[in-house]
């Protein structure tokens, strides 16, 4: 027989208690150094433009000494990082990482932005795939160019 409706002058059951403290579900892996503009905080509100100014930058370093195809293919994959990021489609672990990558290219730790590219490939694949191939080869043109001292 269906149950009798519950008493209308009790609280509505609560089947879920607050939210825990932290972030819930996959964690980012933390990073070597978080990033002063946005330490520890999950939501990072990273500008495109703070990521997208010194890939190009990067790129235009590289025009002198890279096929012109190569460099062209790179712009390509950039152009679509900048669409998806205008569009939202870019989760905030993403933008943030990017942000990182973006800094430890600035200081040219190689090294350093490879595994922050890396970890982007195997953590977010479907996010990034269809441009972060440009931006590992932009980093690997980046490293071989002539150094100015």
């Amino acid at each position: 027989p269906p149950s009798a409706p519950a008493d209308p002058a009790a609280p509505p059951p609560r089947a879920l208690g607050p939210p825990p403290q932290g972030s819930v579900g996959a964690a980012p892996r933390a990073e070597g150094r978080p990033s002063a503009a946005c330490p520890e905080q999950e939501e990072c509100s990273v500008s495109a433009d703070t990521v997208l100014a010194p890939l190009r930058a990067a790129l235009d370093a590289c025009r002198a000494t890279v096929q012109k195809q190569v460099c062209n293919d790179i712009g390509r994959r950039l152009t679509v990082l900048e669409d998806a990021w205008a569009q939202g489609k870019l989760s905030a672990p993403v933008r943030k990482r990017m942000s990182l990558l973006v800094q430890e290219l600035q200081q040219q730790h190689w090294d350093a932005a490879d595994e922050i590219h890396r970890s982007l490939m195997v953590d977010h694949v479907n996010e990034v795939s269809q441009w972060m191939v440009g931006v590992k080869r932009l980093i690997a043109e980046t490293r071989d160019l002539p150094t100015t001292e």
